[in-house]
């Protein structure tokens, strides 16, 4: 115990990771008796420009939040053409979709410029709702935000592009009652 306790004061990126983490909105709320905990469970990994990250259609597990450097986040289009739809920067995070659910990556993400990430797991997010409950359910609350700014965006888009007409409404609305 004392071990830790000293590993976790002594460590000479601690100030530098906690200065940096609480800048990150999925950390603003997180109490700082929780800190301790959180950098515990994050993994730090390096890439260099060129590098991928992970590819659209993998199975995600894990928020990615960039420490510094530059990552794109390219989707194929209908035809199979990749579309860079992003450039990401210091601060920026990206795959939190994998800590809802299991389910294929929606895109990929590549490193423009050799970067330095933080790799939140699914499995110490879980273990962070069990062991700090107040540092998960910080992040559960944003990434709940996210998710419906998102879905509010994608909403309001819609409203602006012509739909098709639905010839028989009925089975649609009993979904909605």
């Amino acid at each position: 115990m004392f071990k830790w306790f000293k590993d976790y004061w002594l460590d000479p990126e601690f100030a530098h990771k906690k200065s940096f983490l609480q800048r990150v909105p999925f950390f603003r709320n997180i109490p700082r008796r929780e800190y301790g905990r959180l950098f515990q469970g994050l993994a730090k990994r390096h890439y260099e420009a060129g590098d991928v990250l992970f590819k659209e259609g993998d199975v995600g597990r894990a928020l990615f939040i960039l420490e510094w450097g530059q990552i794109a986040i390219v989707r194929r289009d209908a035809a199979g053409t990749p579309q860079r739809i992003a450039v990401l920067d210091s601060g920026d995070y990206f795959g939190e979709i994998s800590l809802m659910d299991d389910q294929p990556r929606t895109a990929s993400a590549v490193a423009v410029t050799p970067c330095r990430v933080y790799l939140l797991y699914r499995t110490e997010l879980d273990a962070l709702l069990q062991e700090a409950p107040h540092a998960g359910a910080a992040i559960m609350a944003h990434l709940a935000e996210v998710l419906a700014t998102r879905l509010r965006s994608t909403l309001a888009s819609l409203e602006h592009k012509p739909s098709e007409p639905v010839s028989d409404p009925e089975p649609l609305m009993k979904h909605i009652r």
